[in-house]
C-alpha cells in the first residue's frame, strides 16, 4: 500500500512539473567520421552528418532538435530503394528534406515546416534522404541531380 502511494505521489509531481516529451531532448547520434560530399555546379560541398539507419533512429530523426549546426545534417538510409514520405510532426526546425537515389543523385528537394502533419512525398524512388537546416540546399546549390558521396551511399551505388 505504501508502495503503490509513492507511486502515484511521484507521478503527481511528474505531471505538475509540465514535463514533456519534448524536455527530453532530441535524439543525438554520433557524427559520422566522414562527411557528405556534394559536387554542386559551384564545386564540393562538405556536410557533417549523423546517419539513421535503422528503424528506431530514423523514426525518431531530427524530433525535438531546437537547432543543427551549419551544414550539419541526418542522413536517413533504406535498405530498399522506394517511394518514402516524411512528417515534421515534433520537429520543431524548419528543413529541407534531400531525397537521394541509390546512385547517389538528388532527384527531389522539399521543404519540410515545422510541427507539421502534412506528408512530404515527393513522388520519386530514393534510397536515401539528407535533412539539413531551411535553406541550406539552396545556399549551397544542393539541388536535383547534383552528385552526393559519402561511404554509405557509396557502398549502395558501387
Amino acid at each position: 500500500m505504501l508502495k503503490r502511494f509513492f507511486l502515484v505521489l511521484s507521478l503527481l509531481v511528474f505531471a505538475q512539473t509540465g514535463a514533456t516529451r519534448a524536455d527530453i531532448g532530441g535524439q543525438i547520434i554520433a557524427t559520422d567520421p566522414f562527411p557528405l560530399i556534394a559536387e554542386t555546379a559551384a564545386g564540393r560541398v562538405y556536410f557533417s552528418i549523423e546517419i539513421a539507419d535503422d528503424p528506431n533512429e530514423r523514426e525518431r530523426g531530427l524530433m525535438f532538435r531546437d537547432d543543427l549546426a551549419k551544414n550539419h545534417g541526418m542522413l536517413f538510409v533504406f535498405e530498399k530503394s522506394g517511394e518514402v514520405g516524411f512528417w515534421m510532426k515534433d520537429t520543431p526546425l524548419a528543413l529541407d528534406l534531400v531525397f537521394i537515389d541509390e546512385n547517389g543523385i538528388v532527384a527531389a528537394v522539399r521543404r519540410g515546416e515545422p510541427l507539421s502533419m502534412a506528408v512530404i512525398a515527393p513522388g520519386v524512388v530514393s534510397r536515401f534522404v539528407l535533412e539539413l537546416e531551411a535553406g541550406t540546399a539552396l545556399r549551397t546549390g544542393l539541388a536535383a541531380g547534383v552528385r552526393v558521396r559519402h561511404p554509405a551511399i557509396d557502398g549502395v551505388a558501387g
